[in-house]
């Protein structure tokens, strides 16, 4: 198998190196920089031929059945699309699987990030396969993770009938991390900005979108930490918009084909490089196994990095089944798509410097976020006589969107947020909320499952204010054993899982039991100023209550419900459980308090 191949040479991973006195590392990182120039400058005069979208045909088998579903169950009207929630791990791995194996025309994939793991490298090899039978692939790829043993799914690009770029592209060598590392706190502002997007289109009928990346962690399949993630698949016209969305990203100045940032050569010689532990400052292969305790720069949102890969990850990958697309249960509803504009995040010229950018920053529109503004009215306010006699404003991000959409509640707010750091409109449009009469309910990770534990601080210096203001708070249990099974994604029985810290990562929004909205985005102000993000917000009941019902289980006995107690912070255990109620952070350690707390005053929210 060409990709199994091509990511099986990484070596375990290794502890972190004992810390270094900061000259000398920022010495060694300018030495490596100078010692790499065959990648410190952007290449100029890019070639980068337009494609787009290939019409929707009933005449592939994908096609067929969405209209053939569509005329047997849709009771919406003709705009409607389906829409399955994929919260578990064999739904949502299944299901990319299932579009791969179907699809005839186009696969066009757009991600944040894909890890070389075990659980990649089956559904690279799917991809590889569809490409040799003559479905046109296309991989949009954020450049954050290009570098080290990641670098090798770069290969993509060199498979004939596929085409890869990388978006917005950091400078220095691919196989050094101090090269990147300077790089990057060189233009430490562009290289905060990602390319935060994911998308799996196939045919330009179905599609799955969400909160996943590609890789081992999130799909139950890594040896230590494991994400609760949420992604829909979709059929449908929706996904019509999702494509052109793709297509604006992809034809966009800021992605760069892969060929001209590296050659396969390169890529052959840094995997060989890494078979020998011969990589420049790769502290014996750590910074090439991907392991979270690298030397490399982490990531913005603390994306984890898998180790090894061992034989039983890849059985359990290929154990994997395909969903059955033709029976799987759907509900039909009209949706709209809101996603970020490419020019949120600014051009680089060849010396690494920020450019104007060449459109002003916004939300695509593609029809979608005049559709949102009316509709979210018309959702929010049914029980209302009089209606609202104006749409919110235009927005100008993603996040903003969903900020104007708060103020259409009238009952019920349920929102799930990993990374939740609510800046002054969010706070005071829950504020809002409550004093109408809504009930405000947030979930996002405790201290103990932020895979990124500084974000945690954004979190934690607005927590007492919100619970003041009437919202009520619950922070995900990192290691409950009945965690799973609480959120509706598993039997609890799998041994694997047993002892596996889990760690949050689903995007979900109901509102008012019949808006329901998931997607890239997480409520704080880096999906809001930095990332660029897309969503997908569907008017439906019955997808509404299906997600209120999941969330409302990991609620009641999978979460922390924190509240005030004579003006302090109490975190109440799940009834039932064998846990005690906790008057600091549960499960953890006091020196890991202490340090968020004296570098909560230095880390502006913006940069959580």
């Amino acid at each position: 198998m060409f990709i199994d191949t091509a990511l099986s040479s990484a070596n375990p991973a290794h502890a972190l190196p004992a810390p270094r006195p900061l000259r000398w590392v920022v010495g060694l990182a300018i030495a490596t920089a100078m010692l790499t120039g065959c990648a410190t400058k952007l290449p100029t005069q890019v070639e980068r031929p337009m494609s787009h979208a290939v019409s929707p045909s009933a005449s592939t088998a994908l096609g067929a059945l969405t209209y053939q579903r569509k005329q047997a169950e849709n009771k919406a009207g003709a705009e409607a699309s389906g829409f399955q929630i994929l919260a578990g791990a064999q739904a949502a791995y299944g299901a990319r699987l299932a579009l791969v194996q179907g699809a005839q025309t186009t696969l066009d994939l757009q991600y944040y990030a894909i890890h070389a793991d075990a659980s990649t490298a089956r559904l690279l090899d799917a991809v590889v396969k569809a490409a040799r039978r003559g479905v046109r692939v296309r991989v949009l790829l954020d450049d954050f993770h290009g570098t080290g043993r990641n670098a090798q799914v770069m290969r993509l690009a060199f498979e004939p009938n596929i085409e890869m770029r990388m978006f917005n592209p950091l400078m220095g060598s691919r196989d050094s991390p101090f090269s990147r590392m300077w790089y990057a706190a060189t233009d430490f502002q562009r290289a905060q900005q990602r390319m935060h997007n994911k998308l799996f289109l196939a045919d330009n009928v179905m599609g799955v979108m969400g909160g996943r990346n590609l890789g081992d962690s999130y799909f139950d399949n890594d040896d230590s930490s494991n994400f609760l993630d949420t992604d829909v698949l979709i059929l449908g016209p929706v996904v019509k918009d999702l494509s052109r969305s793709f297509d604006r990203y992809w034809n966009n100045e800021r992605a760069y084909p892969v060929q001209s940032l590296i050659s396969k050569d390169q890529l052959l010689a840094m995997q060989q490089a890494s078979q020998a532990g011969e990589v420049a400052g790769a502290g014996n292969g750590a910074a090439l196994s991907g392991s979270a305790s690298s030397t490399r720069p982490m990531p913005p949102d603390g994306e984890p990095r898998g180790g090894s890969i061992s034989t039983e990850q890849r059985a359990r990958a290929w154990d994997m089944q395909a969903l059955d697309l033709q029976t799987t249960p759907l509900v039909w509803a009209r949706a709209v798509m809101i996603a970020d504009e490419p020019s949120k995040i600014p051009v680089v010229d060849s010396d690494g410097k920020n450019e104007a950018m060449t459109t002003a920053p916004g939300v695509m529109e593609s029809q979608a976020l005049r559709q949102l503004r009316l509709r979210s009215a018309q959702v929010a306010s049914h029980a209302s006589a009089s209606g609202v006699a104006q749409p919110p404003p235009a927005a100008d991000s993603v996040v903003d969107g969903l900020i104007h959409l708060l103020a259409y509640a009238k009952k019920d707010l349920l929102i799930v947020s990993p990374y939740f750091v609510p800046n002054e409109d969010m706070r005071s449009a829950f504020k809002a909320a409550v004093e109408r009469g809504v009930r405000v309910r947030i979930l996002t990770n405790s201290l103990s499952s932020n895979d990124a534990p500084i974000a945690h601080v954004g979190y934690a210096r607005y927590r007492e204010e919100l619970l003041r203001s009437g919202v009520d708070l619950y922070e995900l249990i990192s290691d409950d054993s009945t965690l799973r099974a609480a959120f509706g994604v598993g039997s609890g029985q799998n041994s694997f899982l047993e002892g596996k810290r889990i760690m949050l990562h689903g995007k979900i929004l109901v509102l008012d039991g019949q808006l329901f909205v998931t997607g890239s985005m997480n409520l704080d102000e880096r999906s809001k100023l930095q990332n660029t993000e897309i969503a997908v917000l569907v008017r439906s009941r019955e997808l509404s209550r299906q997600a209120t019902d999941m969330i409302e289980r990991g609620l009641q006995s999978g979460a922390w419900h924190v509240v005030l107690q004579d003006g302090k912070l109490v975190w109440k255990a799940p009834q039932g459980s064998q846990l005690q109620d906790e008057t600091t952070e549960p499960d953890t350690s006091l020196p890991l308090r202490l340090m968020l707390k004296i570098i909560s005053p230095f880390t502006p929210d913006s940069m959580l």
